[in-house]
C-alpha cells in the first residue's frame, strides 16, 4: 500500500510495530486485504485496489537498482516518466550500477516474486564482454559453476559469439534462471577473466532490443506473459 519497503517492512515487523486484526504480525503470515486489519504504528492500513503496473526499462551504466541510496545519486526511478511517479514501484530483480539492460519495475509484488525466484525458472540473457579471450573448451567451467567466497556461482547455458575466432571470443551469450549479487561478475573473475561489459537484453521470452537506453514501455497482459515463456534457442 506504499507504506515502506518490502525489507523495511521485515523490520517493522521484527519489531512489533504491526499488527494484523488485533495479534502482532508474523514474517510470512497470509491476509486477505480488505478483511483483515493491518494496523501500522497505531494508524489502520486501508486497502486501495491499486492498478497493476509493470515497467520495462533499458539501464544505462551508471545508475543503481534502489529507491534510494546515500551513496549514489543517480537511480533508475529518476528514469520513470512523470505519470508514474507518484506510484511506489520497486525492483523485480536487479542489475549491479556498471551493468546494463533490461529491468523490470512494477507495484506488483506477487509478480515480481515471480519473476526472482529461482523455483520459477525464469531465465534471463546475458551479453557479456571480456577483455581477454575466453576459450570455448572452458564453457564447461561456467555451467559445471565454482565456490567463490562460499558461494557457487554457475550458469545454465553459454556460447562465445562475436566476430573472434571460433575457438575463443572476448563476447559469450549467458543464460540464468537464477542471480546472485554481481554473480556473472565474479564467476568470470574467479577464472581469471575481466568482465568489460555486462548487459542483459531478454527475461523470458521478452527482449529489450529496440528499446533506447534510459527509456521504458509500460508492459501490456502480452509482454507480461512473455516474461515467464521459455525459449530453448541459445
Amino acid at each position: 500500500m506504499g507504506v515502506c519497503s518490502r525489507r523495511a517492512a521485515e523490520e517493522h515487523i521484527r519489531e512489533g510495530s504491526i499488527t494484523v486484526n488485533g495479534q502482532p504480525a508474523n514474517i510470512g503470515d497470509k491476509i486477505e486485504p480488505g478483511v483483515d486489519e493491518v494496523v501500522f504504528e497505531g494508524q489502520k492500513i486501508r486497502y486501495k485496489n491499486t492498478k497493476q503496473i509493470v515497467y520495462a526499462l533499458n539501464k544505462p551504466r551508471g545508475f543503481v537498482c534502489s529507491n534510494e541510496d546515500p551513496h549514489n545519486k543517480r537511480t533508475v526511478f529518476d528514469l520513470v516518466p512523470n505519470e508514474f511517479q507518484c506510484d511506489r514501484l520497486f525492483c523485480a530483480g536487479r542489475l549491479d550500477k556498471d551493468s546494463e539492460g533490461l529491468v523490470i519495475l512494477t507495484n506488483d509484488g506477487d509478480l515480481a516474486n515471480r519473476l526472482m525466484h529461482p523455483s520459477s525458472l525464469v531465465e534471463k540473457r546475458y551479453q557479456v564482454w571480456l577483455k581477454q579471450p575466453f576459450p570455448k573448451r572452458n564453457l564447461g567451467k561456467l555451467i559445471r559453476g565454482i565456490t567463490f567466497l562460499g558461494e557457487r556461482l554457475k550458469v545454465e547455458r553459454a556460447k562465445v559469439i562475436g566476430s573472434q575466432s571460433k575457438e575463443a571470443s572476448k563476447e559469450l551469450d549467458l543464460a540464468m534462471h537464477h542471480g546472485k549479487k554481481r554473480e556473472i561478475r565474479n564467476l568470470f573473475m574467479a577464472l581469471g577473466y575481466d568482465v568489460k561489459r555486462l548487459k542483459r537484453y531478454r527475461i523470458g521470452a521478452f527482449s529489450i532490443k529496440g528499446v533506447p537506453k534510459g527509456v521504458g514501455i509500460l508492459l501490456r497482459k502480452n509482454d507480461i506473459g512473455n516474461l515467464f515463456k521459455h525459449l530453448e534457442n541459445l
